[in-house]
């Protein structure tokens, strides 16, 4: 197993981490008109209980 010869110095250690970047979570506008709720993409939404124009779940 492939083992450091030297110890990573703190300004490297953190440079490379600084590139770890989280997205933000996209959200998108339920296809139900009455709704327009915004929610994640491919997810029933929460408000209304509908997916792809039919209800699934039960409205929170």
């Amino acid at each position: 197993m492939a083992v450091p010869k030297r110890k990573m110095s703190r300004a490297n250690t953190r440079s490379r981490r600084a590139q770890w970047k989280a997205t933000p979570v996209q959200l998108v506008p339920c296809s139900n008109r009455a709704c327009r709720a915004l929610k994640p993409p491919q997810v029933a939404c929460p408000t209304c209980g509908q997916y792809a124009g039919r209800q699934v779940v039960e409205p929170a």
